[in-house]
């Protein structure tokens, strides 16, 4: 399948992971959806088998899919390389559709937004790694945003992959803390996802829906404790709110990556609904510190911070349908699960 990269018309892959592959039947109703982020390329990944054998009907790479943080598109390139040859990755993603956003170290830089110099040619490298065809609208447009949705009426999900660094503007220092040296700015000027991805977002929560996930790559609803997230940018963060109220789009669940520990946060004040955010990190990697940053929003009884990956089953049956999410070890054990009912999740 990944035979090589080093020319784009050499990429061998089956799915097209932001639109998803032209196999894959949109009418069919979801259940089991499989999702992680962060991937060192150059480490062992065994929990590629633990995923594939889940036999999701989706799969979503959330972020910090390789750790190229280089401005040498040549350099970029090899590192997707090194992760297309990785024992078990191949066999994932023929195991289901996959869509797919990025971070900041498949973007290109640590903690970097619109003011990285080669994001236009590193999103070429991103949507040649995962396949996005040359007339697909995402070769035309900045920032590797999309949506897909699934299922008939009623039961239909729609799957909503934000971009957070092609346009996020640079964020404010201050004094490090525990999670890093960055700190809540209210400038009205600075932004999370620029104008045209806003607009865009406003349309699709508009589409009729009855489950919606939107993938964040940083978390949207943990508070600020030095690290990136959306608290950064409290104004963007108020903006998504006052979005998903304006839209009237009930039943919607976050899902982000980028901290390398799993848990579950929640909003419940100036929200129309408890919005959750379930975070899922990191795919092959040990946190070092083994200490989460402070988390007032936090609802999980824990976290957990070996590797992990995240399990969505939706029981569409019955008059009030579940959305159960787990964070599962490499063994497939759930470490941390949190149940959801699609009434939990309505306007007030």
């Amino acid at each position: 399948m990944f035979k090589t990269l080093a020319l784009a018309s050499l990429i061998s892959i089956v799915l097209s992971p932001l639109s998803v592959s032209a196999d894959a039947d949109s009418s069919a109703l979801v259940t089991r959806v499989v999702f992680g982020s962060c991937i060192k390329q150059d480490q062992p990944a065994p929990i590629f088998s633990a995923m594939a054998a889940e036999r999701a009907q989706l799969l979503l790479f959330t972020g910090d899919n390789i750790y190229a943080d280089t401005e040498d598109m040549a350099v970029m390139r090899n590192k997707y390389q090194a992760l297309s040859q990785k024992p078990g990755f191949a066999s994932l993603i023929d195991s289901a559709p996959v869509m797919a956003t990025w971070d900041d170290h498949d973007f290109g830089v640590n903690d970097g937004g619109a003011d990285y110099p080669k994001r236009a040619e590193s999103q070429r490298e991103f949507l040649d790694f995962w396949n996005v065809p040359a007339d697909s609208p995402l070769r035309q447009r900045p920032g590797v945003y999309d949506s897909k949705s699934f299922g008939p009426e009623g039961k239909r999900l729609q799957v909503i992959l934000l971009d957070t660094r092609f346009f996020r503007s640079p964020l404010k220092k201050g004094e490090r803390r525990v999670g890093g040296p960055y700190e809540p700015d209210d400038d009205a000027e600075k932004s999370m996802l620029g104008d045209a991805q806003w607009r865009w977002l406003g349309e699709q929560l508009r589409q009729p829906a009855d489950v919606r996930l939107i993938v964040s790559s940083i978390q949207f609803v943990a508070q600020d404790a030095g690290q990136e997230c959306w608290a950064n940018l409290p104004l963007e963060r108020d903006r998504m709110l006052n979005l998903i109220r304006d839209t009237r789009a009930d039943r919607v669940v976050f899902i982000s990556g980028d901290r390398h520990w799993s848990e579950v946060s929640a909003l419940v004040e100036k929200t129309p609904y408890p919005i959750y955010d379930i975070t899922c990190s990191s795919l092959n990697q040990l946190h070092k510190r083994g200490t989460p940053t402070d988390n007032r929003y936090r609802v999980s009884e824990s976290t957990y911070h070996r590797e992990n990956y995240g399990l969505l089953t939706i029981g569409w049956q019955g008059d009030d349908p579940t959305l159960t999410f787990q964070i599962r070890d490499l063994e497939r054990n759930p470490v941390i699960e949190q149940t959801l009912t699609l009434s939990d999740l309505r306007g007030r």
